[in-house]
C-alpha cells in the first residue's frame, strides 16, 4: 500500500509538472528560446485564479478566466520581449527572459504584498476514497485536468489545420510563409496556449498549498526547464514522460532519502544524475 500511495503522489506532482513544462516545450520547439519568464506567468495565473475565486466563489469560472488573461499577457511578452530580438543569438533572449522574470516577481511583491495570499475557502479539499486511500478532490482534479488539457493539445497539434501550421512553422518558417501561413500568428497562438497552461499550473499548486506568493514560480519552473532538457529539447512526448518520472522519483525519494535532502533537492539531484549519463535527453535520437 505504501508503494501505491507513493506512486499516486508521484503521478499527481508529475501531472502538475507536465502542465508547466509542456508550455516551455512549445516555446522552445517554435523559437529555440528558454523562456524563463514562464515562471512569472505561472505565478500570475496563481494570483488571478485566487483573486477571481475569492471574489466570485467559483473556481470553475476562475480557471478559464485566469488562463485567458495570462495567455494574453504571454502574447504581449512575446511581442515586446522576444519578437524584436529573434535575429540575435539565443543567449540574448535568455538574458531578456531572466530579467523579465525578476521584474515580474518585484511587480507582484509591490502589487500584492510580499507575504502571499490565501483562499477565503480553499476549493476542492473534500476527501475521496480511491484505491483504499483518501485523496483530496484537488489532487484528483490535477491528474484528470492535466489529461484533458494535454489530450486536447495533442488533438489540436495532430488533427487540425492549426496543428499543421504549427508544425510547418517549426520545421521551416520561410517555407510555411510561402504557403500562406502567418508565422507571427502561429507564434502568438503558441504563447497564448503555453502561458494559459502555466496559469493552470499556478492554480493547481495554489490549491495544494493554499498560498500564492511572488516567488512561487521559481522552483517549479526551474524544474520544468530541467525537465524539457531531460525529455529532449522540443520533444513534447519526452517532456511528459520526464515529468511523470520526476514526480515518482520525488515521491519515493522523500521516503528513502528524505532525511538527507528535501523534495526539491531530490528532484534536482536526480535530474543532474540523468543528464550526466544522457545529456541529450531520454527521448532524443542523438
Amino acid at each position: 500500500m505504501l508503494y501505491l500511495e507513493l506512486l499516486i503522489q508521484g503521478i499527481i506532482y508529475g501531472s502538475m509538472y507536465a502542465i508547466i513544462a509542456v508550455g516551455l516545450t512549445l516555446v522552445y520547439g517554435l523559437l529555440r528560446i528558454l523562456h524563463v519568464a514562464h515562471a512569472g506567468l505561472f505565478a500570475l495565473g496563481g494570483y488571478l485564479g485566487l483573486l477571481i475565486t475569492n471574489a466570485t466563489g467559483s473556481l470553475l469560472l476562475a480557471m478559464p478566466l485566469a488562463a485567458a488573461g495570462v495567455g494574453l499577457v504571454g502574447m504581449v511578452v512575446y511581442r515586446l520581449c522576444y519578437h524584436p530580438i529573434l535575429d540575435r543569438p539565443p543567449y540574448v533572449a535568455l538574458i531578456a527572459s531572466i530579467g523579465l522574470f525578476i521584474a515580474m516577481e518585484e511587480i507582484y511583491r509591490l502589487v500584492f504584498g510580499p507575504y502571499g495570499l490565501t483562499y477565503n475557502d480553499v476549493p476542492l479539499q473534500s476527501q475521496i476514497a480511491f484505491l483504499g486511500m483518501n485523496l483530496r478532490t484537488a489532487e484528483l482534479a490535477i491528474v484528470f485536468g492535466s489529461v484533458i488539457l494535454l489530450g486536447t493539445l495533442s488533438y489540436l497539434a495532430q488533427k487540425t489545420r492549426i496543428g499543421v501550421a504549427w508544425k510547418a512553422t517549426v520545421d521551416d518558417p520561410q517555407m510555411a510563409a510561402s504557403f500562406g501561413i502567418d508565422p507571427l500568428k502561429v507564434r502568438y497562438l503558441n504563447f497564448f496556449i503555453g502561458s494559459g497552461l502555466a496559469a493552470i499550473g499556478g492554480i493547481f499548486i495554489s490549491l495544494l498549498s493554499n498560498l500564492v506568493e511572488p516567488t512561487m514560480g521559481g522552483v517549479p519552473s526551474y524544474k520544468a526547464l530541467a525537465i524539457i532538457v531531460l525529455g529532449g529539447l522540443g520533444n513534447v512526448t519526452g517532456t511528459l514522460i520526464a515529468s511523470l518520472v520526476l514526480g515518482v522519483v520525488e515521491a519515493f525519494g522523500t521516503i528513502y532519502i528524505g532525511h538527507l535532502m528535501d523534495r526539491d533537492a531530490i528532484a534536482f539531484a536526480f535530474l543532474i544524475l540523468v543528464l550526466m549519463i544522457r545529456p541529450q535527453g531520454m527521448l532524443s535520437g542523438r
